[in-house]
């Protein structure tokens, strides 16, 4: 078996030892190439050569962010799981949705255990992937299509992520309690909490408007807090399209009642209320917004968009389980 190992060397988990420890048991089992990645959307680069190259395998060694590139680099050319390599992952970011969401262990070590009993076993599965892209007519058109593997956000909780990732940049760690931090000042300084600019149209349905927060989920839970799942939108499924959960309203006492739900959710319950509104399987939907807001795939921040259109492709990639 011909497979390249992408690592990324920020990864928050993982230390060059460990990496160290993990190419070496992974290369006794396979041909290995191990590379670390040395710029954003280098991983990106990686995966679009293995797949001119022909390889069998990539593992993708990193969190959240360094998936989502691999990922796009398998599918530059667009989704076909009989001809791609098949995708494995070792966490070694701070949540790790995928990886996790997928039923691997959280902790590395454990993780490549479980992938070389998944490769010998020949233990794979066909996962569903969202695709994201500008909406054409608008001035997002000329925005470049992007897969996301586990959620994108378009308006409230996009502008979390984004303020998290300029601590990061100015050092800070990231944990639990910086996400909960910049959470609240996203609160208090959100112009459009109490009247939201959002509208989701989708084919056959009248369209969904003055939506504040919209979050798009393509498996559950939509991520964890330490070990606590959170379940955005519990029957949403790598074997399904898209499902969201969308809010019209963030005042005070809606966030706090909707807050409780998401940190008591199951996997048989979410967030509900008049002020929410939950979809299920969308394979086409597009959000609009009067006024540029924050995008986030993956934990990403992408900048600011007034429009995205949205694809469920089922049966995208396989991947090692």
């Amino acid at each position: 078996m011909r497979a390249l190992l992408v690592a990324n060397p920020a990864a928050t988990t993982t230390s060059a030892r460990t990496r160290d420890v993990l190419i070496h048991a992974l290369a006794s089992e396979m041909k290995l190439e191990a590379v670390t990645t040395e710029y954003r959307g280098h991983a990106r680069d990686l995966g679009r050569k293995a797949v001119h190259e022909g390889l069998d395998l990539v593992v993708a060694l990193g969190g959240d962010g360094t998936v989502n590139e691999v990922v796009n680099g398998l599918l530059h050319d667009g989704p076909d799981p009989e001809r791609l390599p098949r995708l494995a992952v070792v966490p070694g970011g701070s949540t790790n949705v995928f990886a996790r969401a997928l039923g691997l262990p959280n902790d590395a070590v454990e993780a490549t255990g479980a992938l070389l009993d998944a490769l010998r076993e020949e233990r794979e599965r066909t996962v569903g992937l969202g695709l994201a892209a500008g909406t054409p007519g608008t001035e997002d058109e000329s925005v470049p299509a992007r897969w996301f593997t586990f959620c994108a956000g378009f308006g409230f909780d996009a502008g979390v992520v984004g303020r998290v990732e300029q601590q990061r940049e100015r050092g800070k760690r990231s944990t639990h309690a910086l996400y909960v931090r910049q959470l609240m000042r996203q609160f208090w300084e959100e112009p459009n909490r109490r009247h939201g600019t959002v509208t989701l149209e989708r084919p056959g349905a009248d369209p969904v408007t003055d939506l504040v927060l919209s979050i798009v989920c393509n498996t559950s839970p939509w991520t964890y807090l330490g070990n606590r799942p959170l379940y955005a939108s519990p029957e949403a499924s790598f074997d399904t399209a898209l499902d969201v959960l969308a809010l019209n309203r963030l005042s005070t006492p809606a966030v706090a009642r909707y807050a409780t739900q998401l940190l008591t959710s199951t996997p048989e319950r979410g967030p509900h209320g008049k002020h929410a509104v939950s979809l299920h399987d969308l394979t086409d939907f597009t959000l609009h917004s009067k006024v540029p807001l924050p995008f986030q795939m993956d934990g990403d921040h992408l900048g600011l968009r007034t429009s995205v259109r949205f694809t469920g492709v089922r049966r995208a990639l396989r991947v090692i389980v």
